[in-house]
């Protein structure tokens, strides 16, 4: 499974691991919709720590991931994302929309 989720009472931790890539993103939005949808977070946190590789396909995961939290009135966070996928999310400007934390 590319996709762990933990958390309750409104509050949810998403930890996505191995390549966010085309081949890969459209399961992992999947299964986050599905957590996002489930729960309703009014906090939300994307743990990017077991990501290997990121290309734009995971700028498109992220974006959505966001655009739905915020449709149900949460927050998000991306948290502690590797040297290479921070470099992708950054590029994108991501961190203007989103917290990045370490």
């Amino acid at each position: 499974m590319a996709v762990t989720c933990t958390g309750g009472d409104r509050v949810l931790t998403a930890s996505v691991s191995g390549e966010v890539d085309h081949h890969r993103a459209r399961r992992i939005m999947e299964e986050l919709e599905q957590a996002i949808d489930g729960m309703a977070p009014r906090q939300f946190t994307l743990d990017l720590s077991e990501v290997s590789f990121m290309d734009s396909s995971g700028i498109a995961v992220v974006l959505r991931a966001y655009r739905r939290v915020k449709e149900l009135g949460g927050e998000m966070v991306v948290a502690h994302p590797p040297a290479q996928a921070a470099k992708v999310l950054k590029a994108a400007g991501i961190e203007r929309l989103i917290r990045l934390t370490e």
